[in-house]
């Protein structure tokens, strides 16, 4: 697969966002309004985005709280049951305290709604070295399909966040986290501090207002049976014990 437009793929900086987008007031509440599995108003969400983001009058400011509390606050597990509706609805996401990217995305989403913040998920496909040696034969490719990450509406344009691997993870593999400023795109460099390639942007799927839970069921029944068949659950922290440092030799 070749990367397609945007993202700052055409300069070369994933961290670049695109000019001011205005939205209508039909729009603003479209991405304010709960939903299925962006549960903004179920009570564990609006729980947990009071307490870290509050009520204060900068909305910049509040989405930076909760992109750091869902990074680091959830820990990051692929080993779900992908078949259930609940791995990717936000509310049981922080109520299990761990998820998939997919969930993270969704939990930081509906977080954001709450606190009056319009958000949706995006999707994009990815190569990834941040996986350990079972995940690679469970899954049998490098390449994770619908990587989700958070679109929020910040200063008149969305800006992608994404809380997927918690610090704890990163520092596991030997890669920095990834930060998030309220103003520009927090997506994945593909090359880490000392020059490994760890994550490559492949194809972009786009923003949608609620988790196309369907559609990515589909492509991992298709894309990774083994996983589907072999993994219904376990342990939050087992795939950060099989984190191992990405090797030097990783090819470009």
């Amino acid at each position: 697969m070749r990367p397609t437009p945007g993202w700052g793929w055409r300069t070369g900086e994933p961290g670049r966002r695109e000019g001011m987008q205005s939205m209508t007031i039909e729009a603003v509440e479209e991405f304010l309004r709960s939903s299925l599995y962006i549960d903004s108003d179920a009570e564990p969400v609006v729980a947990f985005a009071r307490r870290i983001a509050g009520v204060g009058p900068d909305p910049g400011a509040r989405a930076v709280a909760l992109y750091y509390a869902v990074r680091d606050g959830i820990v990051y597990t692929p080993y779900c049951d992908f078949r259930s509706e609940e791995t990717y609805r936000a509310s049981a996401c922080v109520v299990r305290g761990s998820g998939f990217c997919v969930a993270k995305a969704a939990l930081l989403a509906a977080a954001a709604r709450v606190v009056g913040i319009p958000a949706r998920v995006g999707f994009a496909d990815v190569r990834n070295h941040l996986a350990s040696p079972r995940l690679r034969q469970l899954m049998g490719t490098d390449v994770f399909y619908y990587h989700g990450y958070a679109d929020l509406y910040l200063g008149g344009a969305w800006v992608k966040a994404t809380p997927a691997f918690d610090r704890r993870l990163c520092e596991r593999f030997g890669v920095r986290p990834l930060e998030f400023d309220g103003q520009s795109d927090s997506l994945f460099h593909p090359y880490d501090v000392n020059g490994r390639r760890h994550l490559e942007y492949l194809h972009d799927r786009g923003p949608h207002g609620d988790v196309p839970v369907a559609a990515i069921r589909d492509t991992f029944e298709r894309h990774y049976p083994g996983l589907m068949t072999a993994v219904q659950s376990a342990a939050p922290e087992r795939f950060r014990q099989e984190a191992r440092p990405i090797p030097e030799s990783c090819p470009a």
